[in-house]
């Protein structure tokens, strides 16, 4: 584990057991997930015991213990989403991905969630990609849309072996072509 990024989010917060959910936040937002090395770490600087880190990180469904994809694809399972066809897009996730929900691809690019409602009801099934929410989905336009993120990760490979930089809107770019894939 790199543990600059983790002095760098606890500089200057010694002794400060109040902003422990905002640590736990910015570990997740760096690694992905919050690894126990970096429990003990929190709970040294910021003088909360080791076992309220733990209780605090693992109570809330937002904080992942265990490493996740770079993209967590997201399935809503709310009563609305299940109704309209939920369970498909699980299926092709899982069967697109060879993983199950809770597990991460063996590239580690790609995890998988099922979570009970993510909140926008009236446009679903809803899947979301690293928090990025995708309306009315089915299960081929997931096909295509996982289809879309692995060519634009090829694409991020070679330009990196080419020692290409990215460029501002790059993203942006990327995200209005999945977009326009989907449709």
């Amino acid at each position: 584990m790199n543990l600059s990024k983790l002095e760098s989010i606890l500089k200057g917060r010694s002794s400060q057991p109040h902003q422990l959910i905002e640590v736990l936040q910015d570990v997740q937002e760096s690694y992905r997930y919050i690894p126990e090395e970096a429990m003990r770490e929190i709970s040294k600087t910021l003088g909360v015991p080791l076992i309220e880190v733990y209780r605090v990180a693992s109570f809330y469904k937002a904080f992942r213990l265990k490493p996740s994809g770079k993209y967590v694809i997201t399935i809503c399972n709310g009563t609305a989403c299940h109704v309209r066809g939920a369970q498909l897009l699980l299926d092709q996730a899982t069967s697109q991905l060879g993983i199950k929900p809770g597990e991460v691809t063996d590239d580690r690019m790609f995890s998988i969630e099922h979570v009970n409602c993510l909140g926008a009801c009236a446009l679903g099934p809803i899947a979301s990609e690293n928090g990025s929410y995708h309306h009315h989905m089915t299960p081929a336009k997931l096909r295509k849309f996982i289809e879309s993120i692995r060519r634009e990760e090829k694409k991020e490979v070679k330009h990196a072996q080419a020692g290409y930089e990215r460029r501002p809107g790059d993203y942006a770019e990327a995200v209005s072509t999945r977009q326009k894939e989907e449709k």
